[in-house]
Formats: structure tokens, C-alpha cells, sequence
């Protein structure tokens, strides 16, 4: 039965991987987790009662789309995300922090006032402050909160690099004192520093000093090579409390998500799943299919002979091939359920394998099997 109030339990390692439980009000996460984006408030493609049956037990949707519509007062009105959209496991809601890379030219920083955006989608200005971004998830309910943050491109700028640790330190303090006590939600810090071990450290002990429910490493995925992304998470998460989540945001692929295991990671999230799905890239126990090839045009055999979600395994490669060449929606419909399936599986996989001290094994089997 899970608990009442927001907490974290390691329950065993092999190596540096780590096999825990996130508790809160709205159940257990088992971790290491991954949890699909539904960035306005929809997993693309994927009905919410499938999302269930893959065994996803929390999802993640963005603080700054959602501000922008449905808006907050919508929010309000149906008490929060899980009724607006159906979805009465936890949600995990970013800061809008990643907003400010990936939209860059639409914005500008000012410590003390926040995000200046210009709306993509109308042109009105949005002042995304720490506090904002705190109320905007409250108003989605959000069981997980994430601080506001300045999340970088990829630079080798120190200069740059230490600056967005002195914004994201000062947004993080404001974010806390606008997140106040709550004990049965979760607020998490988010560590910048880019490729620097040092500036990573700096970040780290600035975060543990103000102290969250979890602790996230941002600005990563961004653009460095995966091996880059793996020497930092070496270098680095021995420095994070054990007694706390560890979240790589943004990531990935099965092959990060494998390595960033090895390091201690115990969350993710990404859009490869759905976004691989909508352009006929599926994910199996074989490797990565791209369904487009004319290869599969007389391929009788599903993606995967066992999966009874949607009778999933009751449409051949050929099927799925002929419906991308069609261009009709169900095969990013199919193909984006599948990858779902897949991704949580292999987490499965790898709980079970942390669980049984044979972790090892399953990496070196899988490390390079998605590349």
C-alpha cells in the first residue's frame, strides 16, 4: 500500500544502479522509471486507458504549454490535470525551464523577473517568474514539481555555464519558498553545469544546501555525445544524497537510459516513444524497426507475438508498413503503443536485473543493441 506522504526508498543496488520506490498519495513509482510526455496534457496518439496497460505508472506534462492553453483557470475549474485528462496516477510537470532553450528566440532572462516569453502561438508576453511557474503546477496538481531553471545550450563557456548556475540557484531558492510545505507532493531541484565536473559539484551543493525531495541533472541531452553525457554522470552522482531520486531529464533512447542506469539514475522522460512511433520507428526485443523499408512489405509476423494491448500482436509488419505508406494515423497510433510497451518493459527488465544482481549482464547485452 503505498504511503500518504511523499517519500523515497532505495531498496537495493548492484553497482551504482539503483532499485527504489517514489511513494506518493496517487501511488508507488517503481524506479529506476520512465515516464512518457504528455506535454499538453496527452501522451500523442495514445489513449489513457492504454497508457495503463503498459504499466506506465507516471507521465509527465510541461508547465508552459499548459499555461498557455488549456490555461490555468481551466486547470482550476476541473481541479488539476488528472481529471481534465483522465490520468489518476502521478504527473510529473516540468518547469517550463527547457522552454527557455528550445525557445529561445521567443524569450529573454531577467534574474528577478524570470522568462520573458513572447507566446509562439499569439505573440502576448508571458513572464514565467519562479513563483509563476510554482502556481502554474499547482494549478495542474502535479504530484512532482520541478523548479524553474536556465537550462543552456550546449556551450563550453564556463562564463555562461557558471552564470545559469547562479540564475537556476537563485530561481530554485524562490521556487521553494512559493512551493511551501506539502508534504504528499515532491519538489525538485534541477543541477546545471554542463560537461564541467566542477561547475556540476558547485550546482550540486548549492541545491542540497536550500535541500529538495529529489534532485534532477539538466542541461544534458542537449546536443554532447552520449559518452559525454555518461563520463559527467559518472563524475557526478556519488555527490547527490542516496536518500533522494536522481532524474536525467529529456533522456532517451533505451542505450541512454541503460547507461544513465549504471551511473545511479533512477528517473527519465522523453518523447522518443511517440515521436519514433509517428514516424514508423518501432522498438522491439529485436532492435529498432523502421517500419517504412520495403523489407516488411510481406512480413507476416507482428512487433511482438505476445502483446494482447489493443491485440497489438494480431497486425503484421506488413500491415503496419502498407498503413505508413497509406499515410493513415493508426500507424502512428500502433507503432507509438508499441514503443510504449517496449520502453516499459525494458525497465522492467532492468528493475528485475538490478533486483537479482545481474545487472552487469543485461548492460553489456544491450548497451550498444539500439544504436
Amino acid at each position: 500500500m503505498f504511503k500518504k506522504e511523499f517519500s523515497f526508498e532505495l531498496v537495493t543496488q548492484d553497482g551504482s544502479a539503483r532499485l527504489g520506490k517514489i511513494n506518493s498519495p496517487r501511488g508507488i513509482i517503481d524506479t529506476p522509471a520512465f515516464m512518457p510526455v504528455g506535454t499538453q496534457g496527452t501522451v500523442k496518439g495514445v489513449f489513457t486507458d492504454d497508457i495503463l496497460k503498459t504499466n506506465t505508472q507516471v507521465i509527465l506534462g510541461n508547465t508552459y504549454h499548459l499555461l498557455l492553453r488549456p490555461g490555468i483557470n481551466k486547470l482550476k475549474q476541473f481541479g488539476g490535470l488528472h481529471e481534465y485528462m483522465n490520468w489518476k496516477k502521478p504527473i510529473l510537470t516540468d518547469s517550463g525551464g527547457y522552454q527557455i532553450m528550445s525557445l529561445s528566440k521567443f524569450n529573454k532572462i531577467d534574474i528577478k523577473l524570470g522568462a520573458i516569453f513572447k507566446s509562439h502561438l499569439d505573440g502576448k508576453k508571458i513572464i514565467l517568474s519562479p513563483e509563476k511557474s510554482i502556481q502554474v503546477q499547482k494549478a495542474i496538481n502535479s504530484d512532482i514539481l520541478m523548479v524553474l531553471d536556465e537550462c543552456p545550450k550546449l556551450t563550453k563557456d564556463k562564463k555562461i555555464l557558471s552564470n545559469s548556475i547562479i540564475v537556476s540557484t537563485e530561481w530554485a531558492k524562490r521556487s521553494k519558498i512559493e512551493f511551501g510545505s506539502n508534504r504528499q507532493k515532491g519538489l525538485f531541484g534541477i543541477i546545471q553545469g554542463g560537461l564541467y565536473k566542477d561547475l556540476r559539484i558547485e550546482s550540486i551543493n548549492k541545491l542540497i544546501e536550500i535541500g529538495f525531495d529529489g534532485y534532477a541533472m539538466g542541461g544534458l541531452a542537449v546536443g554532447e555525445k552520449q559518452s559525454d553525457m555518461f563520463k559527467i554522470l559518472n563524475e557526478t552522482t556519488k555527490f547527490l544524497p542516496e536518500n533522494k531520486p536522481r532524474y536525467l531529464m529529456g533522456v532517451g533512447t533505451p542505450s541512454d537510459i541503460l547507461g544513465a542506469v549504471k551511473e545511479g539514475i533512477d528517473m527519465f522522460d522523453c518523447v522518443m516513444p511517440t515521436r519514433s512511433g509517428r514516424t514508423g520507428l518501432a522498438f522491439t526485443w529485436e532492435g529498432k524497426l523502421n517500419l517504412k523499408n520495403s523489407k516488411f512489405q510481406n512480413d507476416k509476423k507482428p512487433l511482438d507475438e505476445k502483446c494482447d494491448i489493443k491485440e497489438l500482436s494480431k497486425y503484421s509488419k506488413s500491415y503496419l508498413n502498407h498503413l505508413i505508406k497509406s499515410d493513415e494515423m493508426l500507424a502512428s497510433m500502433l507503432i507509438s503503443l508499441n514503443n510504449l510497451i517496449f520502453y516499459q518493459q525494458f525497465m522492467l527488465e532492468i528493475r528485475n536485473n538490478i533486483r537479482n544482481g545481474t545487472f552487469h549482464n543485461f548492460y553489456k547485452k544491450y548497451i550498444k543493441f539500439f544504436n
